[in-house]
């Protein structure tokens, strides 16, 4: 079983900057494919974008491209989404995901899930 806890939310002006982070913890042996997931009050959950298992493909929503960038510290078992030009839009919970398939992650199929991190931006 792989553990997942995201960090690094808060509540930033329109433009500003944050950065999170998803820490995995248990079974982290295997190489996953990673993704970021939000969710905004009265919305479906959105898929942000993923990183495959080795690093060799990385995917955004068209929302966030150019904006937003995923990276990842093997070492660390941790993945970051660093965001930049944010705006009121980019407002929801944010929430990280792992799965051995990459497929998976861009469906919402993942098998493992953070408890989330709030975003907000005014």
């Amino acid at each position: 079983h792989v553990q997942l806890v995201e960090s690094g939310g808060g509540s930033v002006q329109a433009g500003g900057s944050l950065r999170l982070s998803c820490v995995a913890s248990g079974d982290t042996y295997n190489r996953y494919s990673m993704g970021w997931f939000r969710q905004a009050p009265g919305k479906e959950r959105e898929w942000v974008g993923s990183v495959s298992n080795y690093g060799d493909r990385t995917s955004y929503t068209d929302s966030v491209k150019g904006r937003f960038t995923i990276s990842q510290d093997n070492a660390k078992n941790t993945l970051y989404l660093q965001m930049n030009s944010l705006k009121p839009q980019d407002t929801a919970m944010y929430y990280c995901a792992a799965d051995p398939s990459f497929a998976k992650i861009v469906l919402g199929r993942a098998n493992y899930w953070g408890q989330g991190t709030q975003v907000t931006v005014s």
